[in-house]
């Protein structure tokens, strides 16, 4: 972890599509799709998307929770939603080639720190690894960058904290001494959206792990803040592309 909410991932692409849902957080990501693997930034989505890669691509990530990614990336978080584009287009050339060279390196980096037993261990405890190896890798650069960043604009805490309340707009900018305008331009450089989006992205993911625990749509909606079942119903189409039950079932298609 580099700080509160920043986390690593490992994932490997299965036969079908598989459905990223929105969650308000960006990613930087090693893909190792390709001859020579990749370095990739996910802004953050206001949408669902399908995970690119055929089956059996394997990718190591490092999410940052909302509005923390910017000061790691160096550019404001709108300009990356909905978008996944390589890190090459964001940091110096030099500086992506040594961590791609670095992260490709991994397995040799796992077998030195005796993590494995290069000669016994089995593939799938030197793939998890090397993939322990890579994302101790993308932290290192991540702390790297946040050691020469601006300090983190000290509203993002209670606009967050305000939407998963579910204060409206003009509360949270009266909370945070901020005209309505004024909030929403600096939650789009933090969040990627202004914080009503916002909200409807961490309202949803409340929701999930709620229906996903076996909780009833119903009490899953008034739990999470929405007006009935129905309202649950709409948003989490309109934000994930399928129906709640579809969804808690693992279809990507």
């Amino acid at each position: 972890m580099i700080g509160r909410g920043a986390a690593v991932w490992a994932r490997t692409a299965g036969t079908g599509p598989q459905r990223v849902l929105p969650d308000g957080c960006t990613d930087l990501i090693w893909s190792e799709a390709g001859p020579d693997g990749e370095l990739l930034v996910a802004g953050p989505d206001t949408r669902a998307r399908l995970a690119p890669g055929p089956p059996g691509t394997r990718a190591v990530g490092l999410r940052f929770a909302p509005g923390q990614g910017p000061a790691v990336l160096g550019v404001p978080a709108h300009e990356l939603r909905d978008q996944l584009v390589p890190l090459a287009a964001l940091w110096p050339g030099a500086e992506v080639r040594r961590l791609t060279e670095r992260i490709a390196d991994a397995e040799r980096i796992a077998d030195a720190e005796r993590i494995v037993d290069a000669g016994r261990t089995a593939d799938a405890e030197r793939t998890a690894a090397r993939q322990a190896a890579q994302g101790r890798l993308l932290e290192d650069a991540a702390l790297g960058r946040l050691r020469t960043a601006e300090p983190p604009d000290p509203v993002l805490a209670a606009v967050v904290a305000g939407v998963s309340r579910g204060t409206g707009v003009a509360g949270i900018a009266a909370a945070v001494g901020l005209g309505e305008r004024q909030l929403h331009r600096r939650s789009l450089a933090a969040f990627g959206y202004g914080p009503k989006t916002l909200g409807r992205v961490l309202r949803l993911n409340r929701a999930l792990d709620l229906a996903r625990t076996g909780v009833p749509y119903a009490a899953v909606a008034a739990t999470a803040g929405y007006a009935d079942q129905a309202h649950l119903a709409r948003e989490v189409r309109a934000l994930t592309g399928v129906p709640l039950g579809r969804l808690l079932q693992g279809s990507g298609g």
